[in-house]
């Protein structure tokens, strides 16, 4: 990080401005588009899932680009997808035109943006890796923290539209100059391909072909996967989760506060297990604080629960974003982790279309909160099993020269 605070800043900053295409963003204008565009829950959401599900399939071709462009044009694409994401829903006119503003914001945000602060931090800080991932990830609870406020703030003053337009003015204005700034002196990434080794760290790696022919991948893939597929679950259908409880739903509120608290606290405790003891032990490991606030929100009732549970879970998103994006590059190398990435965002994307409607289902058909919790938890602990059996490197496949 001393050694080049631009792109140390550059990979904290494209995660956090990734807020504006993601789901604790968008979902404050819910009900204002809603109301705009006479739609029904049901069809807000499928088009919204619809919407989730295509970016995901865009983003395994389209994330590749971070291996073959610069950075600095690659955040301009990222930075000029979300900004038109933003122009289109403040100026929609039409239903019809929600779907390419959530589609672009999601490819654009917590596609994109995400994706290439994470490929960054992987392919431009090979010594203490940990730490920038930490560093890297707490930009997503700085995003959580500022901009539902600021945007409902906007809201409550002037109307739905506001927010975004003043978004995109910010993101393509102020924020993409910034960016490409910051980006001014990150090397090429074909130079990485081109050189076998710089000051010591091996900078060729595995290509997204030969990842998917290593079986590791998926032993390693369920445990990376675990968190945001249940945290998903659990934060999108709290509420209902309380009404069945019985729990004031301004608990749940404040019940937040402790999630995002867990959240930040364990980036530094992740960061430098990462660089002790690797990412695949220490993602392991970090499964285990939610798996006990799971077994929290079963097994009691009382109105302290959420805090708690909430918590743990919270521990545990810390955990997994420092330790689950440094497991691919650890493994992997960093020569094609653009490739490799995309395809795990994507699979990550996914996963977090899919918690909610199954867990909907299971409430729907008479799952208790309960067994809920059980339920995941004890998924959950099978894909720590899984991955603490995964090889600590890939033995069927040779890394390219």
């Amino acid at each position: 990080m001393q050694t080049n605070p631009s792109l140390a800043l550059f990979a904290l900053l494209a995660t956090a401005l990734s807020g504006f295409g993601q789901t604790f963003f968008i979902s404050i204008f819910g009900s204002s588009l809603r109301d705009t565009f006479e739609l029904s829950n049901a069809t807000y959401g499928t088009y919204y899932s619809l919407a989730t599900l295509g970016s995901a399939l865009v983003l395994v071709r389209l994330g590749t680009i971070v291996d073959r462009w610069s950075l600095a044009n690659t955040i301009t694409l990222a930075l000029g997808l979300l900004g038109t994401s933003a122009l289109l829903l403040g100026t929609a006119w039409h239903w019809l035109l929600l779907i390419p503003g959530f589609f672009l914001g999601r490819l654009g945000g917590q596609g994109m943006m995400t994706h290439i602060g994470f490929t960054a931090a992987s392919r431009y800080f090979d010594r203490d890796r940990g730490k920038i991932m930490a560093l890297t990830v707490s930009g997503l609870p700085l995003s959580e923290a500022l901009l539902p406020a600021a945007g409902g703030l906007i809201l409550a003053a002037w109307g739905w539209r506001s927010p975004w337009l003043l978004a995109a003015a910010f993101l393509l204005v102020l924020a993409l100059p910034l960016m490409r700034w910051l980006a001014r002196d990150a090397r090429h990434p074909r130079e990485f391909r081109a050189t076998g080794h710089e000051d010591g760290a091996e900078t060729t790696g595995f290509t997204r072909r030969q990842a998917l022919r290593d079986p590791g991948l998926y032993m390693a893939l369920p445990g990376a996967l675990a968190v945001p597929f249940t945290v998903t679950a659990i934060l999108f259908h709290q509420t209902a989760i309380a009404e069945i409880r019985g729990w004031p739903l301004e608990h749940i509120a404040l019940a937040f506060s402790g999630y995002a608290l867990g959240h930040f606290l364990m980036l530094f405790v992740a960061g430098p297990l990462v660089d002790r003891i690797g990412a695949r032990r220490s993602l392991v490991i970090g499964l285990y604080p939610m798996v006990a606030g799971l077994l929290v929100m079963a097994m009691t009732h009382a109105s302290w629960t959420p805090f708690l549970y909430l918590a743990l879970t919270g521990m545990s998103q810390g955990f997994a974003g420092t330790a689950g994006n440094a497991l691919w590059p650890e493994r992997y190398g960093v020569a094609h982790i653009g490739a490799i990435r995309s395809l795990a965002q994507a699979a990550m994307v996914l996963s977090t279309s899919a918690s909610p409607v199954l867990a909907g289902l299971a409430l729907d058909a008479g799952m208790t909160p309960s067994g809920l919790g059980i339920t995941l938890a004890g998924a959950t602990v099978a894909a720590s099993l899984l991955l603490l059996l995964a090889p600590e490197r890939p033995r069927t496949v040779s890394p390219s020269a």
